[in-house]
């Protein structure tokens, strides 16, 4: 393991083992004293819980080497015949396990977690419900020229549909104008691979200023990506309207 992969331990926070009494760091798994499986706690860090640094660019195979190791540490079969205080503690880091590995595991998850912990609001709390043919004030500013255009759009397939139109001419238009959404959709993508890169580059180096705007950042970008998904979805509803 390098020094760059070796997360830093919150040796403030300590966890105490119920078998024993003892005090343990927060992100240890095992008692130090008597190597009883400690409880969960209140953690909160999937990446330290998974001894990764708080990074965006995980290697897969190495995400699932680990979740394999701890699977076979944490299992409730191994602690059948152990103390009540162990089976309740496997059940919770495993349980806890799985929810880390799930969220790891996505690159967008992944982003959202880190935004968390790093005490930003998350992306999902903005919901954006709206879609096409609705524009809220949830609407990023940066959208509203696509909004608008594909609202005006829709309205005038959905009257060429009340006229008559025929399907395949309405599966036209309406491919016509999901393509500039999905060209804005893979922007996002590439700027999220973009930004991902930078938070990694600059986590230990850079200024917090520099950092928090890294972050604020993804998370602008993570709303714009879920509101341009609302609006593929709802170019999809269309479209199986033509069928």
């Amino acid at each position: 393991m390098t020094p760059e992969s070796i997360p830093v331990r919150n040796v403030s926070s300590l966890l105490e083992c119920r078998t024993c009494g003892a005090g343990a760091p927060v992100d240890e798994h095992f008692c130090p004293n008597c190597s009883r499986l400690l409880a969960l706690g209140r953690h909160g860090d999937y990446f330290s819980f998974l001894g990764l640094p708080r990074v965006l660019t995980i290697d897969a195979t190495d995400l699932e080497r680990r979740f394999r190791e701890l699977s076979r540490k944490f299992h409730p079969d191994f602690y059948y015949n152990a103390t009540p205080a162990e089976r309740l503690a496997s059940l919770e880091r495993s349980s806890y396990l799985n929810d880390a590995v799930r969220a790891l595991r996505n690159p967008v998850t992944r982003i959202e977690h880190l935004l968390a912990i790093e005490g930003l609001p998350s992306a999902k709390s903005e919901d954006p419900s709206a879609g096409a043919g609705q524009v809220a004030s949830t609407v990023p500013p940066s959208l509203l020229e696509e909004v608008f255009a594909l609202n005006e759009e829709l309205d005038e397939i959905r009257e060429l549909r009340e006229s008559g139109t025929s399907g395949p001419d309405l599966a036209a238009r309406i491919e016509a104008a999901r393509r500039p959404i999905e060209l804005r959709r893979q922007a996002h993508e590439e700027q999220l691979r973009e930004l991902s890169a930078r938070w990694d580059a600059g986590r230990e180096s850079a200024p917090p200023e520099q950092k928090r705007a890294t972050l604020e950042a993804l998370r602008e970008r993570l709303l714009e990506r879920n509101y341009i998904n609302n609006l593929l979805a709802t170019i999809d509803r269309e479209m199986a309207h033509t069928a």
